[in-house]
């Protein structure tokens, strides 16, 4: 079985979002997505890109992918990768394509000097969260993450200085 991993290239953003969405599904998040593909294009590919995204096939099919974009770390003094989604269809789990696309952005943040690979994951996926262990992954449980969206980053956009 041959396995390849590559960029997202232009024309792949149905693609991309396809995955997204069943990712969502599997977190039971589908009523979140907002993406069109129109968005992952500009995003991607658009004039200045600052999202990227490897596409893992099997056998020439494309089974799974990692979404990132470039962190930096001011206690570093360098950049990193905040892994935003990562996700293997469910047919093609088990054959180690997930670690294969973490080793893909590992060897990223290497060959260019940067300092971290970074991701969250949801408290309750335990076999992710074992996983990620087994690879060496430190859960950074004295950090909780913070998110401000919708009607509530509205809000603050608009409190005075």
């Amino acid at each position: 079985m041959a396995l390849n991993i590559h960029r997202a290239r232009p024309g792949q953003a149905g693609l991309v979002l396809d995955f997204v969405r069943e990712l969502a599904a599997y977190e039971e998040l589908s009523h979140e997505v907002e993406a069109t593909e129109a968005d992952i294009a500009e995003a991607l590919f658009g004039g200045d890109p600052r999202l990227f995204c490897a596409i893992a096939e099997w056998n020439g099919e494309p089974v799974g992918f990692a979404v990132w974009f470039l962190n930096f770390s001011t206690f570093s003094g360098r950049h990193g990768i905040y892994l935003e989604d990562l996700y293997v269809r469910p047919s093609h789990r088990g054959k180690g394509l997930g670690k294969a696309l973490l080793v893909y952005l590992a060897k990223e943040c290497v060959d260019n000097g940067w300092s971290r690979l970074q991701w969250a994951v949801l408290d309750w996926n335990a076999t992710s969260i074992a996983f990620y262990k087994s690879l060496g992954a430190a859960m950074l449980d004295d950090w909780t993450l913070c998110r401000v969206s919708g009607p509530a980053l509205i809000r603050l956009a608009g409190s005075p200085s």
